[in-house]
């Protein structure tokens, strides 16, 4: 199964290259579809696969000054400890069969949310511009935060959440902020969010070591073809192939 394992990375980080979303939204279906891995090891490897393939991204709008490090930071405050928690709940408890059933319920929602944040994109800026005249700007920091604690915990139930979600959450509360600042603050969260639900999974055995690896070593030439991609072919097109993907999977994980 490596080379299926190779393939499916590379189709997913094309896919992410081309439009900027998509990795764990497609990756854990196809773990759980083709690779038959329990919900909770389909989760678990994903959020390390998000990290390690977002951590290139990261650096990348960083150099090129894209971070808003204060959004992050107050984004991180929130959802690093929704995910410390939700993940000691587990601990807890035990991964019951009532736990495997929020985290395939979880799963099918964020898919879901995140077909819709995909389709009406260029929706949400103007509803952040509109929101901003109800919103004062010193209370932005603190429903900053409650955005973050509410990524925490659906990334930490799903490994879904941290892309597409995320960076519409941003554009609602700062709907001033350039897209490509809105991207790389997103990213620049996702890593140290994915990471720390990322290993409180490993903690409970929930990652496919080996599977990992093949999947990133075809997802880094994968990225690369996308990104090349991008220029080429139609941007609403390659939204819409993606929304009706996510709609699909998120039904089909749902029933």
């Amino acid at each position: 199964m490596d080379w299926i394992a190779t393939l499916s990375g590379f189709g997913v980080g094309a896919i992410v290259g081309m439009t900027g979303v998509g990795g764990g939204s497609l990756m854990t279906p196809l773990l759980l579809s083709v690779f038959k891995l329990s919900p909770a090891v389909a989760i678990g490897t994903d959020l390390w696969f998000a990290c390690v393939t977002k951590v290139a991204g990261s650096v990348s709008h960083h150099r090129a000054g894209h971070v808003d490090w204060r959004i992050t930071s107050l984004l991180l405050y929130g959802s690093i400890p929704a995910s410390l928690a939700t993940t000691a709940l587990m601990h807890l408890t035990g991964i019951t069969k009532g736990w495997a059933s929020a985290l395939t319920f979880a799963l099918g929602i964020a898919l879901l949310l995140t077909a819709v944040t995909v389709a009406f994109r260029h929706v949400w800026h103007g509803v952040g511009l509109r929101l901003m005249r109800w919103i004062p700007e010193h209370r932005r920091p603190l429903l900053t935060v409650l955005c973050g604690l509410l990524l925490g915990v659906l990334v930490s139930l799903s490994s879904i959440g941290a892309g597409a979600i995320g960076a519409t959450l941003i554009m609602l509360l700062y709907p001033k902020l350039s897209a490509h600042r809105i991207v790389g603050t997103d990213i620049a969260h996702a890593v140290p969010l994915t990471l720390v639900a990322g290993i409180g999974h490993a903690t409970l055995g929930h990652v496919n070591w080996e599977l990992l690896f093949a999947l990133l070593i075809g997802s880094i030439p994968g990225i690369w073809l996308g990104a090349q991609l991008t220029r080429k072919m139609p941007e609403m097109l390659v939204r819409g192939l993606l929304c009706v993907a996510l709609v699909t999977a998120g039904i089909k994980v749902m029933n």
